[in-house]
């Protein structure tokens, strides 16, 4: 049996050029998307898994209940840059045994965890 792995990730948000920012400062890379006929998006699709924004409309559900995770070079550095494109902040940076960790709530309030592995002469 092939080994499963997640290949991609959308969100929707109300706020599409709004969360396109924030994930933007987060380091992802969007570019704008159409497929035929469906609506405008946002799509990251350097690296594994892609990662789209579209819109929240009223025939669609809300994804804010999903949270999101990604690892960051630094957590500190990230999270200062999602705060000045209008992230809110839910825990501040702070060291845990999985690495340093931070979680933010995008625009239209997705949580977003935000993790890098700690050094091992910084645990010391």
């Amino acid at each position: 049996m092939k080994q499963v792995r997640c290949n991609l990730v959308v969100i929707r948000s109300k706020q599409l050029d709004a969360a396109a920012r924030f994930y933007g400062a987060l380091g992802l890379r969007l570019t704008k998307h159409r497929h035929e006929t469906g609506p405008e998006h946002y799509a990251s699709e350097a690296g594994t898994p892609i990662f789209e924004i579209y819109p929240l409309t009223n025939e669609a559900s809300a994804t804010t209940g999903v949270r999101i995770g990604f690892a960051v070079e630094s957590v500190d550095q990230v999270f200062e840059r999602l705060l000045r494109v209008g992230g809110q902040a839910v825990s501040a940076p702070k060291d845990s045994p999985w690495g340093r960790r931070a979680v933010m709530a995008d625009p239209d309030g997705h949580r977003v965890e935000l993790t890098s592995a700690i050094e091992p002469e910084e645990a010391a």
